[in-house]
């Protein structure tokens, strides 16, 4: 088995449970402004199509299409105009509450907690993530994620963004790791695992879902537990 030092973990969709808190989030949005009275979608049709035209903005966030502020400032006017609310009746301040919100929910992944435990002690935990700087450090803190982790490297902080190898190296530098000796933990085949490979760093896919895919990895888990047998 290698010899590892340090061990980097993604923090959305890998240890934060970014879905079930965004749509608890979400929830709560279409409750406060009474969306119901539309009449012509309900909370999961709003969840649904927030969700995906959010995930297509942060696909062109991620490959430098758009601004983290134009990804903010649309997704929200895009999702209620899909779904007929006039333009002049999307609340202004949706998106900053939506931003306030989130990070203060905390929900994790099965095991986080426990893994992370099991490993504080006999490895260097980073987090390296494309999350923004302002609301990072309050999801962890809401889902008591602070203390397993010695540096916390986001895009900002390092001016490139995963899969980008520059990120990585940043991350090593930042930390005083090698990459023979470090391992990164992710969810996103791109950014994370052929980032990490780009860098030269070895990869664990968490993959709950199990989805089929053909991309080649150091490891590949479906549930954080099985992080155990490989660390």
């Amino acid at each position: 088995m290698k010899a590892y030092r340090h061990i980097f973990f993604d923090l959305d969709h890998t240890l934060w449970d970014f879905e079930q808190n965004a749509n608890e989030t979400l929830h709560t949005l279409f409750e406060r402004h009474n969306f119901a009275r539309y009449g012509t979608f309900t909370a999961e049709q709003f969840i649904r199509v927030y969700s995906d035209i959010n995930h297509a903005l942060w696909r062109l966030y991620q490959s430098n299409k758009i601004s983290q502020q134009q990804l903010r400032d649309v997704r929200f006017v895009r999702a209620l105009s899909k779904l007929g609310v006039p333009e002049a009746e999307i609340p202004v301040g949706i998106s900053a509450e939506f931003t306030s919100i989130l990070p203060l929910k905390s929900a994790v992944f099965p095991f986080t907690h426990d893994v992370l435990t099991y490993l504080k002690p006999k490895y260097r935990l980073h987090l390296i993530t494309n999350g923004f700087n302002d609301i990072q450090s309050l999801k962890l803190a809401s889902s008591n994620l602070t203390p397993y982790f010695e540096e916390v490297i986001t895009s900002e902080h390092s001016g490139h963004l995963k899969p980008d190898p520059r990120m990585f190296a940043h991350a090593l530098e930042r930390t005083g790791a090698t990459a023979a000796e470090s391992l990164m933990v992710g969810d996103n085949l791109e950014c994370d695992v052929l980032g990490a490979y780009n860098a030269g760093i070895d990869q664990v896919y968490f993959n709950p879902a199990k989805r089929r895919h053909f991309t080649e990895t150091t490891h590949e888990i479906s549930c954080l537990s099985e992080l155990k047998n490989i660390l």
